[in-house]
């Protein structure tokens, strides 16, 4: 009889221990951060407000976009491809309004102005920014999946993360026409 008390006993700490040491994983602690954010991307998308966007590299990936300036006045503007370096103006907020973000605190290269390559960047950034000529400023919504995914980024940006991008597609930098 005391063995079989002392085993329960035993197994009663084990399974504490164990259960302790793995504890909660990503997709269970943020469970409700990323269902929150679902929902809101896609009552966003039923909107009609956003345009969703889909990269020519892979029909699942999807962003929304809204423009806010006139683009029949910038269609004829360059357009980045994948591999360009574009210079930006940014704000990043999280679906709540959480500011992430901002190329406004930049001084370098140019007063508020982000340089990057196209293609070094989240894969709902390179969607919208393919989808955009110089000169275009738009509100680009880009869900989990296309953007840091289950990664915790900082303290600000969870997993599973709905990014909110404000975006002005500034110049192609060293852009040369033939």
């Amino acid at each position: 009889m005391k063995k079989f008390f002392y085993s329960v006993i035993m197994a009663v700490v084990a399974i504490t221990m164990l259960d302790s040491c793995l504890g909660k994983t990503i997709e269970d602690e943020y469970k409700d951060w990323r269902e929150a954010n679902d929902a809101w991307y896609q009552r966003q998308e039923a909107s009609g407000q956003y345009t969703r966007l889909v990269a020519s590299w892979d029909p699942s990936a999807t962003t929304l976009i809204r423009w806010h300036n006139d683009t029949m006045l910038t269609r004829g503007n360059l357009k980045p491809l994948i591999t360009s370096t574009v210079d930006v103006k940014y704000h990043l907020s999280l679906y709540d309004g959480t500011p992430v973000d901002s190329s406004y605190y930049m001084t370098s290269p140019a007063d508020s102005v982000f340089r990057s390559v196209v293609n070094s960047s989240v894969e709902g950034w390179m969607i919208a920014l393919t989808h955009m000529h110089v000169g275009d400023s738009c509100t680009v919504i880009v869900p989990y999946h296309q953007g840091y995914g289950s990664s915790k980024m900082s303290d600000d940006l969870r997993p599973y993360s709905t990014l909110v991008f404000d975006i002005k597609l500034v110049d192609i930098n060293k852009y040369k026409a033939n």
